[in-house]
């Protein structure tokens, strides 16, 4: 015999799972948040946003969370199911989600956070001074990105020429024509990998060992965010110092890694939902650039790598691990 309050019950227990509203009163405003990843330090950065800002989440606001664990080709349905539920806000945390936004033609204030793409390139907002539509956020400023890193590499290996870069090739393009950009100015010459999903990186990996790469630059995706430590692992396993624009590469095994402060973003998106929630348009709110960069240098692995690095660069860092 079933019983009928235990499967209620269970009902329940995996509504909650989902969306985070107890006891919510109805007149709560409503948030979505989509990614193509799963749930990580992002997530509690902009929850801890919305807490700073004086919202309970569950009370005063509802936060439907969507997470494709991976699967960016689940998220067009997240955001349709998202738009069903009426939400306020819709807060894109990579460019799976706000691309998939776009595509659904809404007119929902959407507040997205990307390192990959240009906005005005990809003709999502009119200006970055003033948007104009329903999109706006934070998007990286991608050419001095690229330069810096591959000064960091130069900085830290005699006599380099010969780079690597590991790119999505489902969203990182943008990045890639920075980066050889870069390369050119620096003399180098770069060797592009390309990958589109994680079976994919052994066979890049030995590629650039064929080519005999002296370094490896790893360009932005949610499948490489998702990835850092089995990149870091296959780097070292290769003998190939990698650069990565997430700070907490290095802590995954990485050689360095350099580029924006993601739980700032995500905190700061948590202040533009705020903005919209309380009577902002979309329209009128800058895309922002990243206000915080980082540098980190694994020590540990510069060592494994036979690497002496300039006192110099060390001293530049904003967090040294395995000392």
């Amino acid at each position: 015999m079933i019983d009928r309050r235990a499967l209620l019950g269970g009902i329940a227990a995996l509504a909650a799972t989902r969306t985070v509203s107890a006891q919510t009163t109805g007149q709560a405003p409503r948030v979505g948040y989509v990614t193509s990843a799963g749930r990580n330090v992002n997530v509690e950065a902009f929850d801890q946003g919305l807490r700073d800002l004086g919202y309970e989440i569950g009370r005063n606001v509802v936060v439907e969370y969507r997470f494709a664990e991976g699967r960016e080709d689940r998220v067009p349905a997240f955001v349709a199911e998202l738009l069903r539920l009426k939400i306020d806000v819709l807060l894109a945390s990579n460019p799976h989600a706000i691309r998939a936004s776009r595509q659904a033609r809404t007119t929902v204030p959407t507040v997205g956070i990307d390192l990959e793409t240009d906005p005005v390139a990809a003709g999502w907002v009119k200006s970055l001074a003033r948007p104009g539509g329903n999109l706006t956020g934070f998007f990286l400023d991608i050419p001095e990105l690229s330069g810096k890193q591959l000064q960091f590499l130069a900085e830290a290996i005699p006599r380099l020429q010969r780079v690597a870069v590991l790119w999505d090739a489902h969203v990182s393009s943008t990045q890639l024509k920075a980066t050889e950009a870069a390369a050119r100015t620096l003399k180098f010459h770069l060797q592009p990998l390309p990958v589109r999903r994680p079976e994919d990186f052994a066979g890049a990996f030995e590629q650039a060992r064929q080519q005999q790469a002296q370094a490896l630059v790893i360009l932005s995706s949610p499948l490489m965010f998702e990835s850092m430590k089995g990149l870091g692992a296959l780097a070292v396993q290769h003998r190939l110092p990698a650069i990565s624009v997430f700070p907490q590469f290095a802590a995954a095994g990485g050689l360095m890694g350099y580029g924006p402060n993601l739980s700032d973003l995500f905190r700061r998106a948590a202040g533009y939902v705020d903005r919209i929630l309380k009577g902002a348009a979309a329209a009128d709110l800058p895309i922002q650039r990243p206000a915080e960069f980082r540098l980190a240098i694994n020590l540990g692995t510069a060592k494994a790598l036979g690497l002496a690095l300039p006192q110099s660069l060390i001293l530049r860092a904003d967090q040294v691990v395995g000392a």
